[in-house]
């Protein structure tokens, strides 16, 4: 995996999984959630809590994070090269 940190788009399904993700332009179903998990931040350093998803949309295999609110931005973390 290869570290990005490229913010994104995403939509929402209504159970809350991510369901599209905007990406350079282009929208991506995501076909599967693989994981998902919570990530507590490093509190000492201010960072928030964020929820983080394993995802396959289309020949992409990516780590999604979402940042708890108010930030509430999603980024790629990183992506399967």
């Amino acid at each position: 995996m290869k570290a990005t940190q490229q913010e994104v788009q995403v939509t929402l399904t209504g159970t809350g999984q991510p369901h599209m993700l905007l990406l350079d332009g282009r929208a991506l179903p995501i076909r599967e959630v693989i994981d998902r998990w919570r990530y507590g931040g490093r509190w000492w350093l201010g960072e928030v809590p964020r929820e983080c998803f394993l995802i396959q949309a289309g020949s992409l295999t990516a780590e999604l994070h979402h940042a708890a609110p108010p930030d509430g931005r999603w980024w790629l973390a990183r992506v399967q090269d």
